[in-house]
């Protein structure tokens, strides 16, 4: 197992990325695995545009899974989020955020989170994920607020638990550095995850 576990978090390393670890697996069984479920999981942006008002958009699936790290009582969260599943109130917009100069999505067709290893006691009480994000090709740390919607010892394997990520990031460090007179440098990004137990 721990050479399973060792070549896990390599791998994870490697891949280097959303969207997010559980307070709710707290007070469950430490070498349980954990997916997430893509269609009840999604991730929202929003930039300042013309500095008066915001845009926003919607990424409708999120998927991964969130697995025992290299350290006992420690996970890691690798999260992917397919470009394209982006919904936007103009259809103009949403070609424009899939064009080379925003997520260039033709090149670059997802978005990848792999977050540090964390106890779950650190979260346990809501917390910080630190991890890699990538976006464009690019890989930069990123760290996210963590909001705790626990699971308790009582609570149902078989029912999802959902936990709510915040955090924030500069277009400049993913290379989008056009149309900086109209669109801030700085997004939100907050995702949503719905985590299901896996069953053996």
């Amino acid at each position: 197992m721990s050479h399973c576990l060792n070549a896990l978090w390599k791998q994870a390393s490697r891949l280097v990325f959303l969207l997010l670890l559980p307070a709710p697996l707290c007070a469950v069984a430490s070498q349980a695995d954990y997916h997430i479920e893509p269609d009840a999981s999604q991730a929202v942006f929003r930039v300042r545009l013309f500095w008066l008002d915001y845009v926003s958009g919607l990424f409708t699936h999120v998927d991964g899974d969130v697995a025992p790290g290299p350290h006992p009582d420690s996970w890691v969260v690798n999260a992917t989020i397919p470009v394209d599943s982006v919904t936007m109130s103009s259809s103009r917009m949403r070609q424009w955020l899939l064009a080379p100069s925003f997520f260039d999505a033709e090149r670059h067709p997802t978005i990848h989170f792999v977050s540090n290893p964390v106890a779950l006691t650190e979260l346990d009480h809501g917390g910080t994920l630190t991890g890699y994000l990538t976006l464009r090709g690019v890989t930069a740390p990123i760290h996210f607020a963590v909001e705790p919607e626990h699971c308790t010892e009582e609570h149902d394997v078989t029912t999802p638990c959902r936990i709510v990520l915040r955090g924030n990031l500069h277009r400049s460090t993913y290379g989008m550095t056009s149309d900086r007179l109209a669109i801030s440098d700085s997004v939100d990004l907050n995702l949503s995850i719905t985590l299901q137990r896996e069953t053996r």
